[in-house]
């Protein structure tokens, strides 16, 4: 009888009703899609790198080794020599090993000297391998893989020069040696996507006439010459290192940070990131934050509507007490209303997010590198639409027990 009741009423009230609805099922709707958006955040963080079992290079702190190595960010205290490297990949324990040189840049852009390996070997998204849809790896001396920013910001395609500048805000450019543009990685989410690859031996290329920071005054060698000199560099920047076995891990990590030859760091990259995400993750409470405001806003709308139809409602409820109704339904009705309108606006909101998730799924990824996973609702959310209705009977109480105390004859007096 009063569901009846409460439904009629709402229906009476459609228009003002179901301006209530959207603004609870948009509140929702973004609550939840902050979350899935917050998680997605947390996971392509996490998934930045995967498959490699530890990050070597010079003694500093984890974060800051993760920083320079992966995310381009800083730079290093101190180089590898190439000694230790090839001690390092001697190991039994190691399957593969992969050297990065990091120190110059393109407008902007770092550039980073490896091997063809490193195509191969660096993993994202939880095993993700890289793609070359345009051109192909590095063949030549000097050939640059640019990544997908690098391309889109600079306008580049395959073929165009790249001229690396010496430094990370130097002036002075390596012209007489320039590069070619010959792949274009695909969209990751990752530093590739700002990253300039060249060869290892490329690095040591550029920088056959220069010496202590420094170009040589006077000094130019040729291109052919430069080709026929072994490029065996000297040092290295990093080492992203595969073991053979989970188990050894630990093992191996001990050994290089005990290295006696030179001061190295080993870290897990899992363990650096969930350290690096302590840090920048703070954004994400602040996002969530405002998200509780958006939900609390519309259902503090809800309670004023409540209150506000409360002056029209009187003689309604004047006569349902005439007609025997106690203060205890009309208390009643006002609260299962605000309950139909919360379930409402939620059912709504969760209808919107998923409709909003499959059509921005793909540009969110295609633009920022963060997947958002389309999945039934969790419990975490199910108790969030619950603690929505649940936060509408409490708000819908004050009008409530408002309703509850008018009299008889208050209701009856009511002119219209």
């Amino acid at each position: 009888m009063i569901l009846r009741l409460a439904v009629g009423s709402l229906l009476a009230r459609a228009l003002t009703v179901g301006m209530t609805v959207l603004a609870i099922a948009l509140s929702v709707a973004l609550f939840l899609g902050v979350e899935k958006v917050r998680t997605g955040a947390r996971a392509s963080f996490a998934d930045t790198i995967s498959g490699t079992d530890l990050i070597v290079g010079a003694r500093s702190g984890s974060v800051q080794l993760l920083l320079y190595s992966v995310f381009r960010i800083g730079n290093a205290t101190n180089n590898v020599t190439w000694e230790s490297y090839q001690d390092i990949a001697a190991r039994p324990e190691v399957d593969w090993i992969v050297p990065v040189s990091l120190g110059d840049s393109h407008r902007q852009f770092r550039v980073m000297g490896t091997t063809q390996e490193f195509f191969k070997r660096y993993k994202y998204r939880g095993g993700r391998s890289l793609e070359i849809p345009e051109g192909h790896g590095l063949e030549d001396l000097y050939d640059a893989v640019i990544g997908a920013d690098v391309a889109a910001t600079l306008g580049y395609a395959v073929g165009d020069p790249i001229v690396v500048s010496h430094g990370l805000a130097s002036f002075t450019e390596h012209d007489d040696q320039p590069f070619r543009v010959a792949g274009i990685i695909a969209k990751t989410g990752t530093p590739v996507d700002r990253t300039v690859i060249v060869s290892l031996e490329a690095i040591e290329a550029i920088h056959v006439d220069w010496q202590s920071g420094g170009q040589i005054p006077g000094r130019t060698t040729p291109v052919e010459a430069i080709r026929t000199m072994d490029l065996t560099p000297k040092a290295i920047t990093a080492a992203l290192v595969g073991v053979d076995s989970r188990l050894q891990i630990f093992g191996l990590q001990r050994w290089i940070n005990e290295y006696p030859e030179e001061p190295l760091l080993a870290i897990l990259p899992g363990v650096a990131l969930a350290e690096l995400w302590q840090i920048v993750g703070v954004a994400e409470t602040a996002l969530l934050g405002v998200s509780v405001m958006v939900v609390a806003t519309a259902l503090l709308g809800m309670m004023a509507m409540i209150f506000s139809g409360l002056n029209e409602r009187r003689r309604e409820m004047a006569i349902w007490r005439a007609m025997g109704a106690r203060p205890a339904v009309i208390l009643g009705l006002l609260v299962l209303e605000a309950m139909l309108m919360a379930a409402a606006g939620a059912t709504l909101g969760l209808a919107l997010l998923y409709a909003g998730l499959s059509v921005a799924r793909p540009l969110v990824d295609t633009a920022f590198g963060i997947w958002l996973p389309i999945e039934p609702p969790a419990m975490r959310e199910l108790l969030v639409l619950a603690g929505v209705i649940g936060a509408a009977v409490l708000a819908s109480l004050l009008p409530a027990l408002r309703a509850y105390r008018l009299s008889l004859a208050d209701g009856m007096m009511v002119k219209i």
